[in-house]
């Protein structure tokens, strides 16, 4: 079997802060008159969440705004985003764009069409031929599918170098009158952010191995967007944290045991971090002690969660802190849950 190497992980953050108090404070006067809202307001405290970034000014969230506004936006800040991550991640990796044979795009927050890649083809030089695989609808999970896509295209044989990148813009679709549950969690949570990584055939990276994925039935209605005349309106309406406490350890142990694996294998846990909540459940059904979810709990904290690339965001800050050097057996697990909804898994190897 082809060895899928991963030689490189980059992340980038639009230059706005979100302090969290700041946007508690924010929201606070915002629906001073709601009660829905101040029984709400907790929610910042108890999301782990220092700062997050966002792709406009604080200023921007007190004005009125259509979908073509926001979508426009989204396409200006996407591709500076991941412009800059790929840039990163290439150099890192001590590849040329013009080696990559192939490029994945995962984003959810928005529509461009051409699609992200193709517009980041015109800033840097790949050559023509590049095969292209655009990625939408995915959200949380994206992150981890992506690399799994990507691990697929270099195993597959005829992609020696494949490109991935993906990239968030959460925090365009707050919307300033809306007064849900599903609102006021997604303005506690959310940000923005884009990540790239390398995968190639040969290199000293770790080495990507087993992939797999696991949509429970019944189950659309438990994450995603609804599309409203005025942009994307957030949905959660189902407990996540019962679901993974209730049925994530019998899909993982099955995922690991088609692969010749058991958990007591796994020296590291890389998660997606949908919330503290979300992170506390995963502790329990990998029998983790709690707190352990270190580097997952850290991007939470200082990035909030930008759904697909907020993976990455892990991944990058465990191989800059050396989880995967330190681990006993040099194997590492990577998890997410999105949409669908479905459950994602890779293995790391060093």
């Amino acid at each position: 079997m082809i060895p899928v190497h991963l030689n490189a992980v980059a992340t980038a953050v639009p230059p706005n802060v979100l302090e969290q108090s700041d946007v508690e404070r924010r929201v606070r006067a915002q629906f001073a008159d709601s009660a829905v809202v101040t029984r709400l307001l907790p929610v910042f405290a108890n999301t782990g969440i220092e700062r997050r970034y966002s792709c406009v000014p604080v200023e921007w969230y007190y004005e009125e705004h259509r979908w073509a506004d926001r979508n426009a936006l989204y396409r200006e800040s996407a591709l500076e985003l991941v412009e800059e991550a790929a840039r990163e991640a290439l150099a890192r990796a001590a590849i040329a764009p013009e080696a990559i044979d192939a490029i994945v795009s995962v984003s959810t927050t928005g529509l461009a069409t051409p699609s992200l890649e193709a517009s980041l083809m015109e800033r840097l030089p790949f050559g023509r031929r590049t095969a292209r695989l655009p990625i939408v609808g995915l959200g949380c999970v994206g992150g981890a599918l992506g690399l799994a896509r990507a691990a697929d295209l270099v195993r597959g044989g005829s992609f020696a170098n494949v490109l991935l990148i993906g990239v968030e813009c959460c925090t365009l679709w707050f919307r300033r009158n809306e007064v849900t549950k599903s609102n006021i969690v997604a303005t506690a949570l959310f940000g923005d952010g884009a990540a790239a990584a390398v995968l190639s055939r040969s290199g000293s990276g770790a080495r990507i191995a087993a992939v797999g994925e696991y949509t429970f039935p019944r189950s659309l209605d438990i994450m995603g967007w609804d599309v409203a005349d005025d942009g994307l309106q957030a949905i959660f309406s189902r407990d996540i944290p019962a679901l993974i406490a209730r049925e994530l350890r019998e899909i993982l142990d099955d995922f690991l045991a088609r692969n010749g694996l058991t958990i007591d294998e796994i020296d590291a846990f890389l998660s997606h971090p949908g919330g503290t909540k979300v992170l506390d459940a995963l502790e329990g059904a990998f029998a983790l002690a709690p707190g352990s979810l270190v580097d997952s709990r850290a991007v939470l904290r200082d990035y909030g969660n930008m759904s697909s690339v907020t993976l990455l965001f892990v991944l990058e800050r465990a191989l800059r802190e050396g989880a995967l050097a330190r681990a006993r057996s040099g194997r590492a697990l990577l998890s997410a849950m999105g949409p669908g909804f479905t459950a994602a898994f890779l293995t790391l190897e060093r």
